[in-house]
């Protein structure tokens, strides 16, 4: 698996005339080698390295088969090392990821390769981790099963007089004790009027009767991440909470509906939209409908009014449309869905007709 991987990347790297390739994004090291340590890959046309410390060795020796361990001492610089290996391999062209280094690292990076000329290949892994092999995409499988069955956990918890804070914690708890390593990502919990924030972090309040209840939230199993939303309600809903989740739902349904090889992002964006905003709730969407997700919550591609990229098999997307008054509330309803050859396959299982606690 992870041959096959950095082939594709040194092919790419050939094309466009790069000798070599500097790897220091977490995501894309554990992408092709396997390594979840810190640490500075090295990709070449002939061996691979990673130049890691003490803390880490073994680690990479147990995770990363066929790359050459380097453990560098305290205080020496991981760019330094590398320069050496560049330079002793007759290097002269080499990438880098300028997008996940600090202004520190680069002018150091720069500074560091006298005489070897760098170019930027933001994107060139990332566009790789778009479309996920069978493997991947039954990790993911793997992190939503566990966030379903945490759904349907939190459920008999959420009622009057608990708080956000509380439900949070018994829900990041639950998913940890059913196999998630983390959370794969800050959970959102909101309530009654915080329902509009659509990233509203978990506050003290206390849940009452007829409050929306939104979560956000997801698991990670084997560094993949899942990811779904779903809005509930305390007791008996009112007609225009009825009206604006049903507004939502249909939009959702008609969304994932539409998606298939080939689509364009911003064209599943738009069934969703033109839904919301015919029945008068149209400012009240802001953000886009879904993006891609994997080793990252937010990967490309992007389903928002500005995603250009076509969709094809392999492909896992959130679809996610919202809507959110200012000092009233908001609903948001959210699966994650796999592009199929034919369709899709929609990975969330849990319940998204309106329930009622």
């Amino acid at each position: 698996m992870y041959k096959t991987r950095i082939k594709k990347i040194t092919e790419k790297l050939f094309e466009n005339n790069i000798d070599g390739f500097v790897v220091n994004k977490p995501e894309n090291q554990y992408y092709i080698s396997g390594f979840s340590g810190e640490g500075l890959i090295i990709i070449t046309g002939r061996k691979n390295y990673i130049i890691t410390d003490s803390r880490y060795t073994e680690q990479a020796k147990n995770e990363a088969q066929g790359f050459e361990i380097i453990e560098r001492q305290k205080g020496t610089s991981p760019f330094l090392i590398s320069f050496h290996i560049i330079k002793d391999l007759g290097l002269k062209i080499i990438g880098f990821e300028s997008h996940s280094l600090t202004v520190k690292e680069y002018d150091e990076l720069v500074e560091t390769y006298k005489n070897i000329t760098l170019i930027k290949t933001d994107g060139f892994i990332e566009q790789l981790r778009t479309v996920k092999d069978s493997y991947e995409i039954n990790l993911i499988k793997s992190a939503q099963k566990i966030t379903d069955k945490a759904f349907e956990y939190i459920l008999g918890l959420i009622k009057p007089g608990v708080s956000e804070l509380d439900l949070v914690a018994e829900l990041e708890f639950f998913m940890k004790k059913n196999g998630s390593k983390s959370k794969a990502f800050p959970t959102i919990l909101v309530s009654g009027p915080r329902t509009s924030l659509p990233h509203g972090s978990p506050s003290e309040r206390i849940l009452q009767s007829g409050d929306f209840v939104t979560i956000d939230f997801g698991a990670r199993f084997s560094g993949y991440c899942s990811d779904m939303t779903r809005t509930v309600v305390i007791g008996k809903p009112s007609e225009r909470q009825l009206s604006i989740y049903n507004t939502v739902l249909n939009a959702q349904i008609k969304a994932i509906e539409y998606i298939k090889p080939g689509i364009i992002g911003k064209d599943a964006d738009s069934v969703a939209r033109k839904i919301i905003s015919k029945q008068g709730f149209g400012d009240y969407f802001g953000h886009g409908l879904g993006h891609g997700v994997g080793l990252e919550i937010h990967e490309a591609p992007s389903l928002s009014p500005k995603g250009e990229s076509h969709l094809l098999p392999g492909m896992i997307v959130t679809v996610e449309p919202g809507i959110y008054i200012e000092k009233y509330g908001g609903v948001r309803i959210e699966d994650m869905v796999v592009i199929t050859k034919n369709g899709f396959e929609n990975l969330t299982n849990s319940e998204k007709q309106l329930i009622c606690l």
